[in-house]
């Protein structure tokens, strides 16, 4: 059975991003996240949804010529 939640460092590493970004992400509520005992935990299906989006966002600038605004 695979990990419904995952921590930080999980998400940073799948992103290809720092920690702290993703730290930024739950801050500015993009990026759903729990806090279990003191620590930051993610669902995984969250993140994929995150990566959707991302793909969504670039596929509309692309369509509507805005590819500088990403």
């Amino acid at each position: 059975m695979a990990q419904r939640f995952v921590q930080i460092a999980d998400v940073a590493e799948t992103l290809n991003v720092s920690a702290r970004q993703v730290y930024g992400l739950v801050k500015s509520g993009e990026l759903p996240a729990i806090k279990i005992n003191n620590q930051w935990r993610v669902e995984a299906d969250e993140v994929e949804r995150y990566i959707e989006r991302q793909y969504e966002a670039t596929r509309n600038a692309v369509a509507s010529g805005h590819i500088d605004d990403l």
